[in-house]
């Protein structure tokens, strides 16, 4: 069942959703740091084939990790200023509630089950 969030769960959810950005934020940062393409010496050195190949995988995966975790934090921010709109917890396409559990799971969740679902498809 769908329960409307009301302000003293808004500002629970508001201080979670702080806390996971920042969470967020500085595992993009770590990701970064450990891409081997950042490595100064990377371009210059004459490294075997095997290894350009497992930094060059290595550089591709860290690639793919910060774009989720980007696209989560972007799913972060607007969950937070659709706390401050008090439209929070309720979805973008039907407008309905989005449960608790669900929002408990996936706080910076925009759509009900049901709408994620047929988006998906």
């Amino acid at each position: 069942m769908a329960t409307q969030v009301n302000q003293a769960l808004s500002k629970k959810f508001e201080k979670r959703l702080q806390e996971e950005l920042a969470l967020v934020s500085s595992s993009i940062e770590e990701l970064k740091a450990d891409d081997p393409f950042t490595d100064p010496d990377h371009a210059s050195d004459n490294a075997a084939v095997d290894t350009d190949v497992r930094e060059q995988v290595g550089h591709e995966t860290i690639e793919a990790q910060i774009k989720d975790m980007q696209k989560r934090r972007e799913n972060i921010k607007t969950a937070l200023l659709l706390i401050q709109k008090k439209k929070y917890g309720e979805c973008e396409k039907c407008l309905k509630p989005i449960p608790l559990a669900r929002l408990e799971l996936v706080p910076e969740a925009r759509y009900c089950v049901e709408c994620e679902n047929k988006l998906r498809k």
